[in-house]
């Protein structure tokens, strides 16, 4: 962003600090980018599952509770997989953070980003359209596990000696 300054020169101000601005040009990117590759897994699972894998189960809603399990499952994993080596990849990990904890953390993160698009879906559909409502929701939980991934599981520690 340019300014004019007391002279009527151009001055150069950043908008955002470089932190938010690399956020925004590239992590954010990229961890969309892996929230839609999980998307697609999360569908394609369920529809294997629904129709080929798991078609034995009885009564039909219990097989799409199994269904939808399985496919939010591997799609977390793959999500988690995806941005661990390359959203957060550049990040040192600290020596007692490993694979599992590091998991854990964003499977919790995951869940508690999922409870808040669900309490801001119910809440907003009292005011607009319901698929409004959910649109906004998984936009402002995008955003909270995204934070909360940055700051949390995928956090830059320093290595203990």
């Amino acid at each position: 962003m340019t300014c004019r300054g007391k002279q009527g020169q151009a001055v150069s101000r950043p908008f955002l600090k470089p932190h938010l601005k690399g956020i925004i040009r590239h992590r954010f990117v990229r961890f969309g980018t892996v929230g839609l590759s999980g998307t697609v897994v999360n569908l394609v699972v369920l529809y294997v599952n629904q129709n080929y894998v798991l078609t034995g189960i009885f009564p039909a809603e219990r097989r799409l509770q199994f269904s939808l399990s399985i496919a939010i499952f591997i799609a977390t994993l793959n999500n988690y997989l995806w941005n661990r080596w390359w959203t957060w990849g550049d990040r040192k990990r600290a020596a007692g953070s490993g694979f599992f904890i590091q998991m854990a953390q964003y499977y919790l993160a995951c869940g508690i980003a999922i409870f808040l698009q669900y309490l801001i879906t119910i809440l907003l559909a009292r005011l607009v359209h319901y698929l409004l409502a959910n649109v906004i929701s998984i936009v402002l939980a995008a955003v909270f596990v995204y934070i909360l991934n940055d700051f949390w599981t995928f956090a830059s520690r320093p290595r203990r000696t």
